[in-house]
């Protein structure tokens, strides 16, 4: 069952595993209305596709030994409320310096075009929870981005597909990391919203078509 999906998980789990420290983050690919989902606690190097669990859109199991993510429950719930094709979460340090802070990531660099410019913070829950899910979905769907930072957690960045998906993870991780780098120095200038629309609308035809 969604053989292909299992598989891209398996293939993306090492970018993931570079981005996120020891066994933390996960990623999920969905197809229809099941989701091959990342397992709990398995060392994301050793990764095979009959360890890659599916689920349904409630989280619940249908395929595979494994016990699925235990950020299950905020997979499904963004899957069920925006309907992206893929999802990560990741530790990855300079947004998660963010949320720590509790500070949205402005457009202080157009890469956050990818992400729908301005990133929120969903405000903080216990891992693993529904309050969690419902928290993400709230902060994505009320900014209407395809990314939120998790308030003293990490990231969640979502796409058609996982090359997508770690395409917005890398520019709000980048753009995160520039933003506290500039303002360590000074007050960083932000790019005008309609900038940030031109060039998402641009990043449609970027490369070789």
């Amino acid at each position: 069952m969604l053989d292909e999906a299992r598989r891209s998980v398996v293939r993306w789990a090492p970018e993931l595993a570079a981005r996120t420290p020891g066994r933390s983050g996960n990623l999920s690919r969905r197809d229809g209305d099941r989701v091959a989902v990342s397992p709990s606690g398995i060392p994301y190097a050793d990764l095979e596709v009959a360890d890659v669990p599916v689920v349904t859109l409630d989280g619940e199991r249908v395929a595979g030994d494994r016990v699925p993510s235990s950020e299950t429950p905020l997979h499904a719930a963004v899957y069920r409320e925006l309907e992206p094709g893929a999802v990560v979460h990741a530790h990855a340090p300079w947004a998660t310096t963010l949320a720590a802070l509790r500070r949205d990531l402005p457009p202080v660099h157009y890469a956050l075009a990818r992400a729908g410019g301005r990133v929120p913070v969903a405000d903080y829950a216990t891992y693993g929870t529904a309050e969690l899910a419902a928290n993400v979905v709230a902060a994505m769907a009320g900014a209407g981005t395809t990314a939120c930072l998790l308030a003293n957690h990490g990231v969640v960045a979502t796409g058609d597909d996982l090359d997508a998906a770690f395409e917005t993870l890398d520019a709000v991780e980048f753009t995160a990391r520039v933003f506290v780098q500039a303002a360590g120095v000074g007050e960083p200038a932000l790019l005008p919203a309609e900038e940030i629309d031109r060039v998402a609308d641009a990043f449609e035809t970027y490369g070789q078509g």
